[in-house]
Parts: C-alpha cells; structure tokens; sequence
C-alpha cells in the first residue's frame, strides 16, 4: 500500500485540527452554548498550533530534513496534547470527594497571576474540568480530544519515519 504524499497527509493534519477547532468554537461554544474549562483551552491551543505546523508544511512541502523537522515540533505538541487530554480524562473519571475545587476562571488567572504560576494551577486541574458537560457515542468532550490527539500522532509519525 502506498501512503499519501507528504503535502497530502499534511492536508489531512491540517483539515482535521481546523473541523476539531470549529466544531468546538461553533457547535458546543456557540450552538450548545457550552463555556470551555482551562484544560479545554490549552487543548484548543495546542490544536491550534499543530494546525499552524501543518498549515506551514503543506505551504513549504520541504525536502527530508524540513519534513522531519515538522513533523518532529508536531510529535512534541501532540504529546503535549496527548498528555493534558488524558490529565483531563483522569480529572473526569475522579470519585466525586476527590475532585479538586473549582478554580477563578483562566482570564482572571492570566490577568493576576504570573504565566508560571497559572499554568500550573491549569495543570492542577479544578472542578469545572472535571464536569462532563457533553457526551457523543458515549465519550465525553476530553476522551473525544483525547482519541483526536491519538489519531494525529499516527499520522505525524507516519510523517516522521516515511521513507520517500
């Protein structure tokens, strides 16, 4: 079997995080009028950056060494990614007595206190992440992202160790 171009598997990285962004932002933020929890944004925004790498790639459509490189940075933000979405399916899957309270909302974190200090706090979780809001075929907004972020590090390793 032969496995699509480098510039048409960029394509497909680059479609997938544009449907999971505008899904989010028009289907559950604007349609089910569903607010994003901090661990909700720092999943947007590492959605919105491999977008970015992808969107790069297909422009550049670089040689060997580029295409690992990207697909190398993309590895990087999708273990990121990987890793925030299962700390936030963990948070869900708390007994009720465990879970952290809730915590001030992310613009009010950013706005007093130090980058450092907020993204730990984010990290931390609080309770609103660990509010199932919405549910598809079963799986909760988190466990959804989560299967998102497994399906784009198949395909950016198979970016990383093609061989043409």
């Amino acid at each position: 079997m032969k496995t699509p171009s480098y510039r048409l598997t960029n394509v497909l990285g680059l479609l997938a995080c544009v449907a999971a962004i505008l899904f989010a932002v028009l289907i559950l933020q604007g349609t089910l009028n569903l607010e994003p929890c901090p661990l909700c944004i720092v999943d947007r925004v590492i959605i919105m950056t491999l977008a970015l790498v992808f969107l790069v790639a297909v422009v550049h459509n670089p040689k060997r060494l580029g295409q690992r490189i990207y697909a190398g940075i993309n590895l990087v933000l999708v273990t990121l990614g990987f890793l925030v979405g299962a700390r936030h399916v963990w948070l869900q899957h708390l007994p009720a007595d465990q879970v952290p309270e809730c915590g001030p909302g992310l613009d009010y974190m950013l706005d007093v206190f130090p980058l450092s200090k907020t993204l730990k706090m984010v990290f931390s979780g609080s309770g609103e992440c660990a509010e199932i809001q919405w549910q598809f075929l079963g799986l909760s907004i988190p466990e959804q992202t989560l299967l998102l972020f497994l399906a784009l590090t198949a395909l950016v390793l198979l970016q990383l160790f093609r061989k043409t």
